[in-house]
C-alpha cells in the first residue's frame, strides 16, 4: 500500500468543538472514531456488528465514553413516572462527528469501569475494547434507538440465543444497577426470540412489581402479561 504521508482531519460537528487528528497513512474509521474518547471502547449497534450479533454493517459507529462516577438519590420508583418517562422520544447523545462517509456518535455512558467489555479486531485491523454479548443486550435493550430499533434488538437476541450467559446477563444488570426494570424488557426480547423457558425463568424470578416499556413514545401499542410490559402494536 502506498504511503500516504500525515494527514490532517477535521470531524466536524454540528453541537461541539470540531475535532483535529494528525494521521500518518491510512485513515483507519474505527481507530479515528476511538480518539473522540478517553478511554472510549465500541458498543450498541458496532458491538453487535464486532460480536457477530447483526449482518447489517452499520452505518454510525458507536463509541462508548463513561461518566466520571456520580451519587443519585434513591427516588422511588411509582407506575406514573415511569408512564411520563416513557411517553416521550429516546434521549440520544447529540455528540455526532462526521468526516467524509465516517459517523461517529459518541455515548456519554454511565460510569461502570468497562464492565463486561473485551477486546475485538474491527475490520479496520484496529484492535480494541467493545462490550461483550451479555453487556451488549443489555445496552441496546436501554437504548434501542442506538441499535437500530426494536426489531434490530430482537435479531440480535435470536443470533445471540446459543451463546449467551443469563447469568452473566443478570449479574451484569445487577452491577450496573438500573433504577427501571429493564429485566422485564429483556426477559419478553428472550422469549419473542426463543430462548427456553429454562433461560428466562431467573429473569421471571426477579418480579414485575410494575408494568414497563419496550421502548419509548409507544402510539399505539399491546400488553404481555407475562413480562408485565407495552410494546408497539404489530411488533
Amino acid at each position: 500500500m502506498k504511503d500516504q504521508g500525515l494527514q490532517i482531519v477535521i470531524l466536524e460537528s454540528e453541537h461541539f468543538r470540531n475535532a483535529r487528528r494528525f494521521v500518518w497513512g491510512e485513515v483507519r474509521p474505527y481507530e479515528l472514531a476511538l480518539s473522540l474518547g478517553k478511554r472510549a471502547y465500541f458498543s450498541h449497534s458496532t458491538a453487535m456488528f464486532l460480536r457477530a450479533l447483526t449482518d447489517q454493517i452499520p452505518k454510525t459507529i458507536y463509541v462508548n465514553e463513561e461518566q466520571t462516577p456520580k451519587n443519585f438519590g434513591g427516588s422511588q420508583l411509582t407506575q406514573p413516572g415511569i408512564d411520563r418517562a416513557f411517553a416521550g422520544k429516546q434521549r440520544t447523545s447529540r455528540a455526532i462527528y462526521l468526516w467524509n462517509d465516517i459517523r461517529v456518535l459518541l455515548v456519554s455512558g454511565k460510569w461502570t469501569e468497562r464492565l463486561e467489555t473485551g477486546q475485538v479486531t474491527a475490520p479496520d485491523g484496529t484492535i480494541a475494547d467493545a462490550t461483550k454479548i451479555e453487556r451488549t443486550l443489555i445496552d441496546i435493550a436501554v437504548r434501542p434507538d442506538y441499535a437500530g430499533g426494536p426489531q434490530q434488538v430482537l435479531a440480535a437476541y435470536a443470533m445471540a440465543r446459543e451463546r449467551v450467559s443469563v447469568s452473566v446477563i443478570i449479574a451484569t444488570l445487577k452491577k450496573l444497577n438500573y433504577a427501571y426494570p429493564y429485566h422485564q424488557v429483556i426477559g419478553f426480547y428472550m422469549t419473542r426470540a426463543g430462548f427456553s423457558e429454562k433461560q428466562t425463568e431467573p429473569l421471571k424470578r426477579l418480579g414485575s412489581h410494575f408494568d414497563f416499556y419496550l421502548t419509548y413514545g409507544i402510539k399505539e401499542r399491546d400488553y404481555d402479561s407475562e413480562w408485565g410490559l407495552f410494546f408497539p402494536k404489530g411488533f
